[in-house]
């Protein structure tokens, strides 16, 4: 056997040994979340006598999931809107006009994607605009924690469209909006859908800002949910590995949906950028 089928074969082996790190404790928590009580305190890959699918009305029921997800999905869709628009148009008109104050927003973005988020400063601002334990504040707040890295994406994908498309725009009557959203928003699909998975799922797992932000538990989304559920049925794990799968189930179908623009996206950007 040849040199090239032993790396073929070694390249095998190393991927499925990453497959396996991911989808092994995966495996383990659907597993378990069909034991019972007793079952699930074992913590095995062993399968159970009976499929208690029954764990999942309970967690549904008890820990009001429901409530939970329509919160998440409501934060998170409009957080993708509000954060890629402007991601979008600030990354468009960056790279277009080339100036002194577009270079500093870019740097300014730039310590934005790498600083990190000063809570204290942040709730007493919140609290000034009367936007704390609300889910404007949470949209708000989350669109623009995406925005730093959503402008990166654009900006190195806006500026392999040739300036050529805009100036046809122009003398096809286009003002600055329309020439935007009617002309160059269009051919920016791919990134687009990109940024907006990415900042769908940064935004779905976020635990840290409704933990400060939000006091009311009835708007609460999943993942703080999960934790408060936690602290209540610390002893079942059975239940706590339904609530974890019930969880990771939404986003797992999105990134499964949305992999092909995901990596697409992230290729063009980095290629032509």
């Amino acid at each position: 056997m040849n040199r090239k089928k032993w790396l073929k074969i070694l390249r095998i082996i190393i991927s499925w040994s990453f497959v396996g790190v991911v989808l092994v404790p995966f495996g383990l928590v659907v597993i378990n979340s069909l034991k019972t009580t007793q079952e699930a305190a074992r913590m095995n890959m062993k399968w159970p006598e009976t499929f208690h699918f029954e764990n999942y009305l309970e967690v549904i029921e008890e820990g009001h999931m429901v409530r939970s997800f329509f919160n998440s999905l409501f934060i998170a869709l409009f957080c993708v809107i509000i954060g890629i628009t402007a991601s979008a148009m600030a990354a468009y008109v960056i790279s277009r006009y080339k100036s002194k104050l577009n270079r500093f927003c870019f740097y300014f973005f730039f310590v934005g994607l790498i600083a990190p988020v000063n809570y204290v400063t942040t709730i007493r601002v919140m609290k000034w605009l009367r936007l704390i334990n609300s889910y404007r504040g949470m949209i708000l707040l989350n669109a623009a924690l995406a925005i730093p890295f959503a402008v990166f994406l654009f900006h190195g994908f806006i500026i392999t469209v040739p300036r050529e498309i805009d100036e046809a725009g122009v003398i096809d009557g286009c003002g600055p909006a329309s020439l935007f959203f009617r002309v160059v928003f269009p051919l920016l699909k791919p990134v687009t859908i990109t940024a907006g998975v990415l900042t769908f799922i940064s935004c779905w797992n976020d635990f840290i800002t409704p933990l400060y932000i939000l006091n009311d538990t009835r708007k609460w989304g999943m993942i703080i949910s999960v934790y408060n559920f936690w602290g209540l049925y610390t002893s079942e794990w059975n239940l706590i590995c339904a609530v974890i799968v019930l969880t990771l189930a939404p986003i797992m179908i999105v990134y499964i949906l949305a992999q092909k623009y995901i990596i697409a996206g992230m290729t063009a950007g980095s290629v032509k950028g």
